[in-house]
């Protein structure tokens, strides 16, 4: 390590999990196959977090001892926990990841968690500055919540496949069958 070189410290989080932090030396990791994980931000106040939710959460309060696994609650908490760290919600951004069909024949989760959380920023009124949802794949996530960069592996079976940096970008160029944005 030089002079001045910031060491990184990751935190993984699992399904009903988020953190927030405003170090930049942290990076937040996480694996979804059908989940989605939120990763929402403040560029001014240079604090961030990232979410990872099971279930969309329209029947959430039926099952309150089950709380954690619902987005509802998830991005609730997310929210909240930036703004007791300084963010202010006029100025939050997010990019969203996961909601793949993992399994052919059930029910689409992937797809009515990704539905359930572009619905929550819009009505939330934050801003949707980058996503990767859908698809067939399982992708493992790191997201510097200070800087915003976020990076992604698609895996299948428990291998590798790519990695793909989602940045800002024009809205929806297409690359292969990865949307950068």
């Amino acid at each position: 390590m030089t002079d001045g070189a910031i060491r990184e410290r990751r935190i993984h989080i699992v399904q009903g999990e988020y953190k927030v932090s405003d170090d930049p030396a942290v990076v937040v990791s996480t694996l979804l196959g059908s989940c989605v994980a939120a990763c929402i931000r403040d560029p001014l106040a240079g604090v961030g977090g990232m979410n990872h939710f099971l279930l969309p959460g329209e029947d959430a309060r039926s099952y309150a001892h089950e709380a954690e696994r619902y987005g509802d609650y998830l991005m609730e908490l997310l929210v909240n926990g930036l703004m007791k760290q300084g963010a202010h919600r006029d100025r939050l951004e997010a990019k969203l990841f996961g909601g793949a069909r993992m399994m052919r024949g059930l029910s689409d989760i992937g797809l009515k968690n990704a539905e359930f959380a572009e619905r929550y920023l819009k009505y939330e009124g934050i801003k949707l500055v980058g996503k990767d949802l859908g698809g067939q794949r399982g992708r493992r996530l790191q997201y510097w919540p200070v800087s915003g960069r976020a990076r992604q592996s698609y895996v299948l079976g428990g291998q590798r496949l790519d990695d793909t940096e989602i940045v800002k970008t024009p809205p929806s160029r297409s690359c292969g069958d990865i949307e950068l944005f």
